[in-house]
């Protein structure tokens, strides 16, 4: 992997752990010669993961919407910064500059941009490694709903596998780096039911 995107708050949240495990991401990337490509700003968990990034001299790209740049929340040390026009051309340049996609703690918009990817990887769009470094058990309640979803008949186990998932940064990289695409259909069979 030379490329990760990482989705991510905007704010920081109530726990440093936070904080302090997106900036030792970005140090470990730097440090894997792995570049990061995110959103662009300089706040939050997004600013301390392209911080860590930098620096260790490594590489950062973040994608930008116009309308967030005028409100003054760029990055201003990123190694490039690419401005689009809407949210959604946003996560399609991410996506296309990326080998893999790191989801750390965040709101909204990193849910809708980490199931956007995953269900992206499960129609076959794409074959990269959808991971969630899960701090703290941040995540904890919605790997519950997605096993739920699993048994109750609404998500194939196969899909629900294509979500990596660890809450130490060494492991997680290194299952992202072994990852092997499911070759199976997200299109559901007659014979099946």
């Amino acid at each position: 992997m030379k490329q990760i995107t990482v989705f991510c708050g905007s704010s920081s949240g109530t726990e440093e752990s936070y904080t302090s495990q997106a900036v030792l991401l970005g140090q470990t990337m730097a440090k894997r010669n792995i570049a990061l490509v995110y959103g662009g700003a300089n706040v939050g968990l997004m600013g301390a993961v392209a911080d860590g990034v930098l620096n260790e001299g490594g590489k950062v790209i973040g994608v930008l919407p116009t309308f967030l740049r005028s409100k003054e929340i760029a990055h201003k040390q990123l190694t490039e910064l690419i401005l689009v026009d809407t949210m959604h051309e946003r996560k399609t340049k991410m996506n296309d500059l990326c080998d893999g996609v790191i989801a750390l703690p965040g709101g909204f918009g990193t849910l809708d941009e980490l199931f956007e990817m995953l269900t992206w990887a499960q129609l076959g769009l794409h074959k990269k490694p959808i991971a969630i470094l899960n701090i703290d058990g941040y995540y904890d309640a919605l790997l519950v709903f997605v096993q739920t979803m699993v048994d109750k008949g609404l998500l194939k186990e196969v899909n629900q596998q294509m979500l990596l998932v660890s809450d130490t940064i060494d492991e997680l990289l290194d299952k992202m780096e072994n990852y092997v695409a499911p070759t199976v259909g997200k299109w559901i069979n007659k014979e099946d039911i």
